[in-house]
């Protein structure tokens, strides 16, 4: 029986690829700070979803809760780190950017290791890590949400070297969204928006075919062709 942890589950993209995830025959574990929200997928999906709360952020606690769920599950095929969060900063709240990069880049950085390592012990699995295209080249409304993701691609990047050094049939999927409409996805420029739902679905097909990078929705890869091939002296004016 194939298992799955997901962190990030309680709503948008998360709560969408759980469902999508248990109809394709998956046990999952499903994580967030939002236990209520939890709850009430568990009751949706039936036995085959586990639930804990999980505050990423509490860096040292999300790491032993991960370790105790992959000894618990047992041949854990499959870890989905979603949780995330960004704001939108024109004034450049500390508080904010404080936030972000506790959450987007300390908390998902060391469950990604935690992941890690537990396949390199036993011999295989896939991480999959929701980044964003928003981490291909900085804006000016949301600096550290652009950094957070630009690390969190290049980590699971190196991630994927190691495996590949050490031999081991370990997946590594860097997931990179443009505009979903979640909570999250708010923006008054937005275009090509997709729902969680499609998300998700595009989300498995790459899990399935072990993808190193998917662009969600597809299109969205000329977009980050474009953020890369433009000269400064023209993306400054449209960021």
């Amino acid at each position: 029986m194939k298992k799955a942890i997901l962190i990030g589950a309680s709503s948008g993209i998360g709560r969408a690829l759980a469902k999508v995830l248990v109809r394709d025959g998956y046990v999952v574990g499903i994580t967030a700070r939002r236990l209520p929200l939890l709850q009430e997928l568990q009751q949706e999906l039936g036995d085959r979803v586990l639930v804990k709360s999980m505050d990423v952020a509490n860096v040292p606690q999300s790491m032993a809760d991960l370790s105790t769920w992959l000894v618990e599950l047992g041949n854990v095929d499959l870890v989905v780190l979603n949780a995330g969060l960004g704001h939108t900063n024109p004034d450049l709240r500390w508080d904010w950017e404080d936030e972000t990069i506790r959450v987007n880049v300390h908390g998902i950085a060391a469950l990604a290791n935690v992941a890690m390592r537990h396949f390199i012990q036993h011999g295989a699995g896939h991480l999959v890590g929701i980044s964003s295209v928003a981490g291909v080249r900085g804006n000016s409304r949301a600096p550290a949400y652009c950094a957070s993701k630009a690390f969190l691609s290049t980590y699971l990047d190196s991630l994927r070297y190691r495996a590949w050094r050490l031999g081991l049939p370990i997946a590594v999927t860097d997931v990179r969204p443009g505009f979903v409409d979640t909570a999250m996805g708010q923006s008054p420029q937005r275009f090509w928006v997709a729902s969680p739902e499609l998300a998700a679905e595009q989300i498995y097909h790459a899990i399935r075919r072990r993808k190193h990078r998917v662009y969600v929705t597809r299109r969205w890869m000329l977009v980050a062709w474009l953020m890369r091939l433009l000269p400064d002296c023209i993306y400054r004016r449209l960021v």
